[in-house]
């Protein structure tokens, strides 16, 4: 089968033919339909430590079950499914609480949604809603990161919120915060090519980032929001939120920055910000992602602005580490 192949930091990516997947004890193997390239697949295999080298990358996942292992209940051939792109043991703490990804005897990769077809482990996958497009069904991974950020804010009703970025984490955060709870919602971002898309979203108000972005966003929520989400990922985001934020405001970082991001303690401190970061999701949030998408309440196709080949795959995340693209989420499909 064609994969696309993470061999070392430094090297681009290729295309190559590797041997087709076998499901073992407790696994499935499925016929990739459709994967999304998130951001980090484009940051991370540009430094030490973070992606395995000698992979094949790939984590918003969605297909049809063509193989299924031993000791598997539930899952048969011709299902569609999506899967957390990490199983752990199943009996440690964290399993217990559906955070396999925390996984205190260590977690099972799978990754490799940008392949033919993929091995998954069944504790962490989910069967898709019949009436849930395949494509749709890649995109429950990224709302399930957006919502997992979401819930750690613990909105109360009526609460001002920013929303730093208008990618797909951002937007997803954007989503979610309108319908947990939420009072005013501004998006900030520094083009407004994606304006359009935040107000769709949920967000009442889009300010452009600038040189008097902080007194804008007060204008627009009457006063400075309670609740930040940082979705960006960049050095300055962290501080940037700190000045936005209201006393005794919460931040949630969703964003991934891989670099050194100072922040100045003493504004943090004055103004009593409390700082969480968010990692991945819950096996529960994973699973309300797909089936609230089958229940309309999100339109997810919207997100998705561009699909391409496998083979395309390479050069579209070497574009994306150049900054050179303007799309939300790109998926690539192995049948194209």
């Amino acid at each position: 089968m064609r994969a696309v192949y993470f061999d070392k930091v430094g090297e681009p990516l290729k295309v190559i033919t590797v041997d087709d997947p076998e499901p073992g004890p407790g696994e499935v193997v499925i016929e990739v339909a459709r994967c999304g390239i998130c951001g980090s697949d484009a940051h991370l295999t540009q430094v030490h430590g973070y992606y395995p080298e000698q992979s094949i990358l790939g984590h918003e996942f969605s297909g049809e079950v063509v193989a299924v292992g031993k000791d598997v209940e539930g899952y048969a051939i011709g299902d569609r499914i999506t899967a957390m792109p990490a199983a752990g043991c199943g009996k440690c703490r964290a399993c217990v609480h559906g955070v396999p990804l925390f996984c205190e005897n260590g977690t099972a990769s799978y990754t490799g949604g940008f392949a033919d077809y993929m091995r998954i482990g069944v504790n962490t996958a989910t069967h898709l809603p019949q009436t849930l497009s395949l494509a749709d069904g890649a995109l429950t991974e990224p709302l399930a990161v957006s919502l997992h950020g979401v819930a750690m804010a613990q909105i109360k009703p009526g609460q001002p919120v920013l929303v730093l970025g208008a990618g797909a984490i951002s937007l997803g955060a954007i989503f979610w915060a309108r319908r947990l709870g939420a009072g005013k919602i501004v998006a900030l971002s520094r083009s407004r090519r994606r304006e359009e898309m935040a107000l769709k979203m949920g967000a009442d108000v889009f300010v452009q980032g600038g040189e008097n972005e902080v007194a804008e966003v007060q204008q627009a929520l009457g006063g400075a929001p309670e609740i930040v989400f940082e979705g960006i990922g960049v050095e300055g985001a962290l501080q940037k939120c700190v000045n936005h934020v209201a006393v005794d405001g919460k931040i949630v970082s969703l964003g991934f920055c891989t670099n050194a991001d100072p922040v100045i303690p003493a504004v943090s401190t004055f103004k009593q910000v409390n700082l969480l970061f968010s990692m991945a999701y819950t096996m529960r949030e994973f699973e309300y992602c797909a089936h609230a998408m089958d229940k309309g309440l999100v339109d997810p196709g919207t997100m998705v602005t561009r699909t391409i080949s496998l083979e395309e795959v390479p050069a579209m995340i070497e574009q994306m580490q150049r900054g050179g693209v303007s799309d939300i989420k790109i998926q690539a499909a192995p049948s194209l």
